[in-house]
């Protein structure tokens, strides 16, 4: 998500950042003249969240105009592409189909194009690993 919106930079839990690094990735944007930078914030525990981080980075940098937008809630606001509407029946259909063959407790899931029935506890397990080499892109095209 970072590298496709564009972000200068992403506090997420794979990559440790302290505040002072993000406030000189950000002053070293507005060296280049750049008037705003974007930056990505998972929700964890680790992270504090967006709305925490950003109430922080308020206090200590006032310089700063800091604003957070939720990737859902813009998500949810815009309307759905063709492709959205394809991935919504499939995946209905393929809940009511589950609920016919009295499966329980699964997620259903696209993998390889096909439909997956992922039991929940599997489904959330663990969190996918994010490649080290997207974390290396995301690095090298920051600020």
């Amino acid at each position: 998500s970072a590298i496709a919106s564009g972000a200068e930079a992403a506090i997420i839990p794979e990559i440790s950042m302290e505040k002072d690094q993000l406030a000189e990735l950000i002053d070293q944007g507005f060296r280049k003249s750049k008037s705003s930078s974007m930056v990505l914030v998972t929700e964890s525990e680790i992270t504090g969240g967006a709305m925490n981080l950003a109430e922080r980075v308020k206090k200590q940098y006032p310089q700063y105009d800091v604003r957070v937008s939720i990737l859902g809630h813009l998500q949810r606001g815009g309307s759905p592409t063709a492709q959205d509407r394809i991935l919504a029946s499939r995946m209905g259909i393929a809940a009511i189909q589950a609920l016919l063959e009295n499966q329980r407790n699964v997620m259903i899931g696209i993998r390889e194009n096909e439909i997956d029935y992922v039991p929940f506890k599997r489904a959330i397990k663990k969190d996918r690993e994010i490649s080290p080499e997207l974390l290396e892109v995301l690095e090298i095209s920051s600020i």
